[in-house]
């Protein structure tokens, strides 16, 4: 586990804040579900994304694929990530 360097208290109602940089590296916005997990004596905080969710598109469909540990492409996600890939590849073409 990498040590951010940053300590926070815990307020009267047991809140936490997590600071700006944080939530800006992990693209936390407000309002986003946080998933909280307990391992031994500590306490982890995840960006909370639903179970075969696109990392592209959002969706969650019957469709979607897991190609890599945890990373899920929905078709659209999937059609657009190869467009994307395309488009990259004719212009390190053209570079040369």
């Amino acid at each position: 586990m990498k040590s951010t360097g940053i300590v926070r208290k815990v307020d009267g109602l047991g809140r936490v804040v997590i600071p700006v940089e944080l939530r800006k590296v992990l693209a936390i916005k407000e309002k986003d579900p946080v998933e909280i997990f307990v391992e031994e004596d500590q306490i982890i905080l995840k960006k909370y994304t639903p179970y075969n969710e696109c990392v592209i598109t959002g969706e969650i469909t019957p469709q979607n694929k897991e190609y890599a540990k945890g990373f899920v492409l929905s078709p659209r996600g999937a059609e657009i990530l190869f467009n994307e890939l395309l488009e990259q590849q004719k212009d390190l073409v053209l570079e040369r």
